[in-house]
């Protein structure tokens, strides 16, 4: 039996993912969650091999939210799910952590196999989001260097860029100052920045924030 969990803000989707689970027998849903404070409860309480995890929520995102998941449960495989296929976080969700990334508005039997696939720990894409990558690997662009950072980097940047203080992005991501002000000390090394001036110019320039 593969225990699945299911994170998403919209109670509909979410009843609609789980009545398409619920018509094979080697699928249970254990839990609901419509954000990541109901998620740590729902995680501690629940078994989950799988976790759906959407990646548009409101307050932390889905790709947030795969990086504290991955930190704290390492065994769960997360199957990001979207309302679009080409979605531009599809290969960051990969570079993440993530087992998969399928649309949720699809073909049922499609995320039926999406769950069974990533349960074994395998990768799943959904076709368009396979083209992307066999498009990327084939055609290689310059790597710009924001490319290069880790998913906690590139949240550190894109928080710090916006204006927020160092004690409030440890807050949001439940870290520790020490350890965002080790984050920021590695993106201004890796961006070839001096000051969060110049880290602010560089995501406004490059359409981060």
């Amino acid at each position: 039996m593969i225990d699945v969990v299911i994170c998403d803000d919209h109670a509909v989707l979410r009843r609609g993912i789980r009545d398409t689970l619920s018509e094979v027998t080697d699928i249970q849903v254990h839990g609901e969650a419509a954000g990541y404070t109901e998620l740590r409860d729902v995680l501690r309480n629940t078994p989950c091999d799988v976790l759906l995890l959407d990646i548009n929520m409101p307050g932390r995102n889905g790709l947030e939210v795969l990086v504290s998941v991955r930190e704290s449960y390492p065994d769960i495989k997360v199957l990001m799910v979207s309302m679009y296929p080409e979605d531009q976080y599809a290969l960051r969700s990969l570079k993440a952590g993530a087992h998969g990334y399928a649309n949720k508005a699809g073909d049922p039997l499609q995320l039926i196999e999406a769950v069974r696939t990533v349960s074994m720990g395998r990768k799943f894409l959904t076709p368009e989001v396979a083209q992307m990558l066999a498009d990327s690997l084939a055609q290689p662009s310059p790597e710009a260097p924001h490319e290069t950072l880790s998913e906690r980097e590139m949240q550190t940047l894109q928080k710090m860029a916006s204006g927020k203080r160092l004690t409030d992005i440890a807050e949001e991501l439940m870290l520790s100052p020490k350890t965002v002000s080790v984050y920021r000390a590695r993106v201004l090394e890796k961006l070839q920045l001096s000051n969060n001036a110049e880290l602010t110019v560089y995501a406004i320039r490059n359409n981060l924030v």
